[in-house]
């Protein structure tokens, strides 16, 4: 009788390691390529971008929620979304070059 060889599953520990460490390195990646997507832009306009990008990356982020998350936003997240992107007008618009 030949004894079985019985295979072991990966440890655990080993796989969230590198699961945590890529996500963190996709994170990274993220997290640089959206200060570039700010700053490039702030390259060619004057100080007031990154109030129009947040409002613009609340309501992307509320559609995100609805639409791959399949979570139906409340009232009031619409409400916050467009007090979000009135605030962001107001400052744009509000903005004159010196």
């Amino acid at each position: 009788m030949t004894a079985a060889i019985r295979r072991l599953p990966p440890c655990p520990m080993i796989l969230d390691l590198f699961s945590t460490g890529r996500l963190l390195g996709l994170f990274f990646v993220t997290a640089i390529a959206e200060l570039l997507g700010c700053y490039l832009p702030l390259l060619w306009l004057t100080g007031r971008v990154y109030a129009s990008y947040g409002a613009v990356y609340i309501a992307t982020a509320l559609a995100w929620l609805a639409v791959v998350d399949g979570v139906k936003p409340l009232w009031t997240d619409y409400l916050g979304v467009g007090l979000a992107l009135l605030g962001a007008a107001c400052i744009g618009l509000g903005h004159r070059p010196a």
